[in-house]
């Protein structure tokens, strides 16, 4: 097991060196990601962090709510089998994406990008 987590971590880490950023994407590219509908859009902020509404009830297309508390218990309903679906990650500071993107490119993920500002903003001028 340890031999096929560091292949995924080696694989995303040369994956993520070809991503401008290192994955982190600008609000625009990431609506432009999300309305060619090749892309979904998860919002992992802790339900305690959530300020409005979440990104599938403001109605950002392709989206869902996944807090990074309940990851482990849910991400098979969530995230797609094909690794390399292209899977954008919002949150309220950066982090909790992040670590998302962490988890998902151990789970061998290759397309993975976390959005550059904080979700409420994106929520709010998404149009």
């Amino acid at each position: 097991m340890l031999e096929i987590l560091l292949k995924n971590l080696k694989e995303a880490i040369e994956a993520d060196k070809q991503k401008e950023s290192l994955g982190l994407t600008p609000a625009e590219k990431v609506k432009e990601m999300l309305k060619s509908g090749n892309a979904i859009f998860v919002d992992v902020r802790p339900p305690n962090k959530v300020v409005g509404k979440t990104a599938p009830e403001a109605g950002i297309p392709n989206s869902y709510y996944l807090p990074v508390t309940e990851f482990a218990d849910r991400c098979q309903e969530v995230f797609p089998q094909d690794k390399n679906a292209v899977i954008i990650l919002g949150c309220a500071k950066i982090k909790f994406a992040n670590r998302v993107m962490g988890y998902l490119e151990a789970f061998g993920y290759k397309n993975v990008y976390v959005l550059d500002e904080e979700i409420e903003k994106f929520i709010e001028n998404f149009q």
